[in-house]
């Protein structure tokens, strides 16, 4: 006797299996998941908003649950745009928030599973030379780029430089830090601070990295992609709590005057 075709019931709801498929890797919507772009494809993309992002931070990240890339049948890992997406998402909560990266996971999670509301896209700014970049804090500035980008004169710039508050590379490009740092004592010129004054905050910078640094350097001295991941964002995290220590005791001690 011939075998019967199996028949799945017609009462069986079509969308049965929809749930799983709908809610992993759900989010980012409507953007592909086709699986074309190399690490270094990735890498490239990012480094327009994301200068210092590295290999290894890549693969930090991957190893903590917050991307899943396709590996090919070589062992190569693969990036989709919405893979892309993601990873933006989770450099923008560490850069611009200092989230840790266990709260992001989770805000990953609520994302995906539609519990969320979604992020507003970042602003996209086009420069004179036609590359598209996203958000504040997304390249280097010179000098004089910078004074226009602050709205300052550029003898403020100068003065910064000269003081010894802000520290040009090499090449005397300025990171994308200096913008803050130049508002802010633009401001504090209004209130008769200059720039020499302000150089007691410089040093109470680089104590407060010495610390960082110090806290991060077990990680730091292993050359494992995992290694350097994990320093890179203790590094941020570490930082962003000496930051939170500082505003606390300078807010407390300004209270304190007008009592």
């Amino acid at each position: 006797m011939a075998a019967r075709p199996i028949r799945v019931p017609e009462s069986e709801p079509e969308s049965a299996v929809e749930p799983a498929v709908a809610v992993t890797g759900a989010w980012p919507r409507g953007l592909s998941r086709a699986a074309t772009m190399r690490i270094s494809d990735v890498l490239s993309a990012l480094r327009v908003e994301f200068p210092a992002v590295t290999n290894s931070k890549l693969r930090f990240l991957e190893e903590q649950g917050l991307v899943d890339p396709v590996r090919t049948p070589a062992g190569y890992r693969q990036y989709s745009p919405a893979d892309l997406e993601r990873l933006r998402f989770v450099l923008r909560e560490q850069r611009d928030r200092y989230v840790p990266l266990k709260v992001i996971g989770e805000r990953l999670a609520e994302l995906d599973a539609g519990t969320a509301t979604e992020p507003a896209p970042a602003a996209r700014v086009v420069a004179e030379d036609g590359v598209v970049r996203q958000g504040p804090g997304d390249g280097r500035y010179t000098p004089a780029e910078l004074a226009a980008e602050a709205g300052v004169d550029p003898s403020v710039v100068a003065e910064l430089v000269t003081a010894g508050v802000l520290r040009p590379s090499g090449s005397g490009h300025l990171d994308a830090w200096a913008k803050e740092v130049v508002i802010a004592a633009a401001a504090l010129a209004e209130h008769g601070v200059q720039a020499r004054h302000l150089r007691t905050f410089r040093t109470a910078a680089d104590r407060q990295i010495d610390l960082v640094e110090t806290v991060v350097a077990p990680w730091r001295g292993q050359n494992s992609p995992s290694a350097q991941g994990r320093a890179s964002t203790t590094a941020a995290e570490v930082g962003e709590l000496c930051t939170r220590l500082h505003t606390a005791l300078v807010r407390g001690g300004v209270a304190g005057l007008t009592d």
